[in-house]
Formats: C-alpha cells, sequence, structure tokens
C-alpha cells in the first residue's frame, strides 16, 4: 500500500520530493480514519457486551465498571496498538518525525494506563463504600496514595522515553534529587503518614461529629483524602482541615457520645447567697406540699428531731443543732426532679451538685445525659429542664443571680 501510493504519484508526474509528503498524508488520513473506526467499534462491542453482563449479575460492581468508564477506556488500547504499529509504516520516509510520534504515542500510552487504573480504582472505591463495614473507612486516601506512586513510575517513564535514557538509570539518577522530592511531596507524605495513623488508631471515621477550633470546624466528616479532612458545619459550610493537622493538634470527637446512648447536660444556675436560710418549722410543712420531696421532708425532719432532741440542742435559736436549709432543699428537689424526668438517661451518671461560690452567688448545677442525643431534641430537652428549674426557685424562697444595671438619673 505505501508502495503503491507512492508509485502511482511518480507514474503521474509527481516529483519525488512532492510523493513523498503526498503519500505520507495520504496514509496518515487511511490510518486515522482506521483507528477511528476501530476504536468505534471497540466501544460498542464492549459497551454491550459489559452492559449485558451488567444486567445478569446480581453484583452492583460491573454496574460502577460501567458508571466509571472503565470499558471506555479500555476500548482506546486496540486503535493505541495498531497506531504505534504502523506508525513507521507511514513516515518511513521521515525519520525524525517518526521518532517524535512514536514517543508520543508511547506516552499517550502511558497515560491511558493511568486513566484505566484510575477507572478501576475508583470503582473498588465506590463498591467499597456499598459495604457497612468499609463506610466510614478513608478508602480514597490509600488510592490517592497509590495513584501518586504510578503517576511518579509514569513521570520517570516518560521522562526515559522522551530522553532515549533507560528507565532504570533513569531512575537511579532522580536518586540524587531525593531531598528536593522529599520537599516538594512533604504535604503528601505527612498526609499518608498521618492517613495511615487516622486508621489504625481509629481517630476518625467518615460521619463521625469532630469538634476542631484552631480550623473553626464543629461538624460532621464527610471525606477523608490523603491530604484534606472534609467537615460539614452544622451551618452547612465545608471546612477543609490538613489530614496530618489530625495528629499534630487537639481536636474532639463526639464519637462516644454517640455511641455512649446519651448526650451530656452540664449547665447551671447562680443561686444568690443572701436568699440561702435555715428553715422553721412552719416552712417545712409548707415545702411538705410539693410532691417529689413530700417523702424526703417527712424522713428527714424526724431523723434530725431525733438528733436535736438527744444531744439536747436548744432550737430557740435556729442555728443550734442539726437544721434543713432551703437551698440543700431544693437540690434534693431538682435531684429527685431530674431522676423522674423522662427524658434522662437513668444508666449514666446523673447528679445535682454545688459549685464553689463566686462574686456572683453560688452555682448549681445539674450534670446529666439526655437519652436522646439528636441537637435539635437534645436542646429542647435541655430547655425545659432549666425552664422548670427557674421556674421552681421561687418556691423555695431562692433568687437567681441576674447582674443589675445601674440607674441613670437624666
Amino acid at each position: 500500500m505505501r508502495h503503491y501510493i507512492y508509485d502511482l504519484l511518480l507514474e503521474n508526474g509527481i516529483s519525488e520530493n512532492v510523493a513523498k509528503y503526498l503519500n505520507m498524508l495520504a496514509l496518515l488520513l487511511a490510518l486515522l480514519i482506521l483507528a477511528f473506526v476501530i476504536d468505534f467499534i471497540t466501544k460498542r462491542v464492549l459497551w454491550r457486551i459489559s452492559s449485558g453482563i451488567a444486567k445478569r449479575t446480581k453484583t452492583n460492581f460491573d454496574d460502577i465498571l460501567i458508571a466509571n468508564k472503565l470499558p471506555r477506556n479500555v476500548a482506546h488500547i486496540i486503535p493505541l496498538i495498531i497506531l504505534i504499529d504502523f506508525v513507521p509504516q507511514v513516515f518511513s520516509d521521515f525519520d525524525l518525525v517518526e521518532v517524535i510520534i512514536e514517543k508520543t504515542l508511547k506516552v499517550v500510552a502511558i497515560l491511558l494506563t493511568l486513566r484505566i487504573l484510575r477507572s478501576l480504582l475508583h470503582s473498588i472505591r465506590d463498591y467499597l463504600k456499598t459495604l457497612p463495614q468499609y463506610k466510614d473507612k478513608p478508602i480514597y486516601s490509600y488510592i490517592q496514595v497509590f495513584m501518586i506512586f504510578m503517576w511518579v513510575l509514569a513521570i520517570f517513564a516518560i521522562f526515559a522515553i522522551i530522553t532515549g535514557i533507560s528507565f532504570w538509570e533513569f531512575f537511579a539518577g532522580i536518586g540524587t534529587a531525593s531531598a528536593i522530592i522529599i520537599l516538594v511531596f512533604r504535604d503528601t507524605i505527612l498526609g499518608f503518614v498521618a492517613s495511615i495513623q487516622v486508621t489504625v488508631n481509629d481517630m476518625v471515621r467518615i460521619g463521625d461529629w469532630i469538634t476542631f477550633d484552631k480550623y473553626g470546624a464543629d461538624g460532621d466528616v464527610i471525606e477523608i483524602t490523603l491530604a484534606t479532612v472534609k467537615v460539614q458545619n452544622w451551618d452547612k459550610t465545608i471546612t477543609t482541615i490538613p489530614t496530618y493537622g489530625l495528629i499534630s493538634d487537639s481536636f474532639k470527637n463526639w464519637r462516644g457520645m454517640s455511641n455512649s446512648g446519651g448526650r451530656r447536660i452540664k449547665r447551671s444556675v447562680i443561686i444568690k447567697a443572701s436568699t440561702i436560710k435555715f428553715l422553721t418549722d412552719n416552712e417545712i410543712e409548707r415545702f411538705k406540699k410539693i410532691e417529689l420531696i413530700s417523702d424526703y421532708l417527712n424522713t428527714r425532719s424526724k431523723e434530725i428531731l431525733k438528733h436535736n432532741e438527744a444531744i439536747g440542742a436548744d432550737k430557740s435559736v435556729l442555728i443550734n443543732g442539726r437544721n434543713l436549709t432551703n437551698f440543700g432543699i431544693f437540690r434534693k428537689y431538682l435531684q429527685t426532679y431530674i431522676e423522674n424526668h423522662s427524658a434522662i438517661n437513668k444508666d449514666m451518671t446523673l447528679m445535682v451538685r454545688q459549685l464553689e461560690q463566686t462574686t456572683q452567688g453560688i452555682p448549681l448545677e445539674i450534670y446529666a445525659f439526655s437519652s436522646d442525643q439528636r441537637w435539635q431534641n437534645y436542646e429542647y430537652i435541655m430547655g425545659d429542664i432549666f425552664d422548670h428549674v427557674l421556674a421552681a426557685v421561687k418556691f423555695f424562697d431562692l433568687e437567681v443571680y441576674e447582674l443589675g444595671l445601674p440607674i441613670r438619673n437624666d
């Protein structure tokens, strides 16, 4: 074919030099048309075969392969092989062009291999994400590491092809520039090491709620890659955190709370110290009408009376002997109220405690866990509890501290 066109041109009076160029262009056009037709046919055949197999199988892995265009990328292999084989025939009279085209096609072959490999790895990633045991694992990080390694090898191979040096000689020469390579890929190396530590130590999973004050992150982890961790904050913004930041800085992972069956309530009200007092018998009788502490007051009053009689306490002065205080009774009331609250997890720590006095007053803290961990419901439960606490204070002759504003005399 090559000589036929060339000879035909010479017979028609075309000069030898022009005939070479016209012969090359004719053969190149024929080769490109052939490659295009074969590529089109191969894509159609592979697509029909893969689609037919995907419909018959129960697994969805083959569907994912098609979605990631693996058959389509594989279809390019045959036309590329044909182009590489026939290039010497087309450019036989143009040695320099032949070398350039051959090297270009070999580079394209390397890039096509990487593309096929990427489609396969992405298909594996997407398939593993459908399995419960791999859903929260940073699979993409390992794929990125492998692809970076393959890209480095591909770049070495491409430079070896372009320069004409053998791959292993070129690879050995690169060793002298290893310090520069490490500097260039510093973040990638740090991210790789960090992703391994994060996975091995199970520090973070996809779906975990984390709080990272340094980067302003407060929300769910939606993606873990080699270089970054993406967190969708509660306001729906996305915060990107360097993967190595998870091991170099401190952050809070709320997974333990999510798995525990409760969400902590730790809030206090500040009681004015000047409103705390010993209780008289009449006041105790009045408080006995409060149902949650009625039994407690009956029992406790008898114990105190018995003790005071035993020691001969002079109760004409209220401070003598043992006494009940409105603050202590209020603390017992809140303890009983929390213990009977339907939204509180009774299997976890539950207490009402008095904290150290401050300049504003005495903090009375409720420490408990709500059984519902969802944020909206948790806030409602906590608000409901403290609505009751603030409303109940006055029934015990106590007052909550409020910062007073100075009166202006305009």
